[in-house]
């Protein structure tokens, strides 16, 4: 395992980081027994994971509970946790500033630690992400005077808000959606080194659709049911493309993660695991980077062939 810059007063993290979501009970897509979340925690030590990415509500508090446990006794100085509020352990949605200490109180009662590492504003509506409009900045500065965290930031979607989050705040973590056929945060990253904010890439495999194992004729029953019949007939030809350019015998979920590493401002990437042959492949990606000349010709295919098509998550 590699492990690369996050943030100040923070150790390194490992570029392949652990995304909790599926950790949790219901998460809303799979499910796993507790025994099964702690293994998966366990494994990801044993691979050298020590970044792992959650918020309350995955699994509706769960992920965070039983990340809590299979942590427990660890060397607290050697992990890195972020998590995130505005998505509550309710399932609601509450991104007022007066609920900021509540959420982070809850959270770090359910992982069993007194502080956090970094603390994240979860895929808000843009207007919360100006600072100069916004007292939520002030009580995040205020709680890292306090030590419950060391750094914050937000979880979002695309350069605009990137932009607007480094330009009128001091938040230092950006968790952005990017991977091959979602590239537009990219524009972000070279203003995020000169400022020294963290990234943390979230759905590097485009939920699944880059690990090759959907096609034009899948459906879904769980929270990807979003997608319309045009929008997987897409994604399908997408991926018979990206598979021409990378080499039809190549994993192309390896591909997928070694794409979003290939960028320095990048500090993890956090790629869903479901088991631990999932997990164990994942990591496998930092032994597999792509070639400078593989990483343009997918940019240039986002750019000629993807942009355009304003896929919806």
């Amino acid at each position: 395992m590699k492990y690369k810059k996050f943030i100040k007063n923070s150790v390194n993290i490992s570029e392949i980081g652990l995304g909790a979501w599926q950790l949790g009970q219901n998460s809303g897509w799979k499910s796993m027994t507790e025994k099964e979340a702690v293994q998966l925690v366990h494994k990801s030590l044993d691979l050298g994971i020590n970044f792992f990415d959650t918020a309350p509500n995955y699994g509706l508090g769960t992920g965070e509970e039983r990340l809590g446990k299979a942590l427990k006794g660890k060397d607290r100085s050697k992990i890195v946790i972020n998590t995130k509020f505005g998505h509550t352990h309710t399932g609601q949605l509450n991104f007022r500033a007066d609920h900021i200490r509540e959420s982070l109180t809850g959270s770090l009662k359910r992982l069993q630690v007194d502080y956090v590492d970094s603390l994240i504003i979860h895929n808000p509506p843009s207007a919360f992400l100006d600072g100069n409009k916004n007292v939520h900045y002030a009580i995040l500065e205020k709680l890292m005077e306090e030590g419950k965290i060391r750094a914050y930031g937000a979880s979002l979607d695309t350069f605009d808000n990137m932009r607007l989050l480094m330009e009128t705040t001091n938040s230092k973590v950006i968790e952005a959606f990017f991977n091959i056929f979602h590239q537009d945060t990219l524009h972000g990253f070279e203003m995020a080194k000169n400022k020294e904010v963290g990234i943390i890439v979230k759905i590097p495999l485009d939920s699944g659709w880059l690990t090759g194992k959907y096609h034009a004729k899948s459906r879904f029953k769980d929270i990807r049911r979003r997608w319309s019949e045009e929008d997987i007939e897409t994604r399908a030809m997408l991926v018979n493309k990206t598979r021409e350019i990378i080499g039809t015998q190549e994993n192309l979920a390896q591909i997928a993660i070694a794409f979003c590493l290939a960028y320095d401002a990048v500090s993890t990437v956090i790629p869903g695991n479901l088991n631990i042959e999932q997990l164990t492949s994942n990591v496998e990606s930092t032994h597999h980077p792509i070639s400078q000349d593989l990483k343009e010709k997918l940019e240039g295919f986002y750019q000629s062939e993807i942009k355009e098509l304003y896929l919806p998550w």
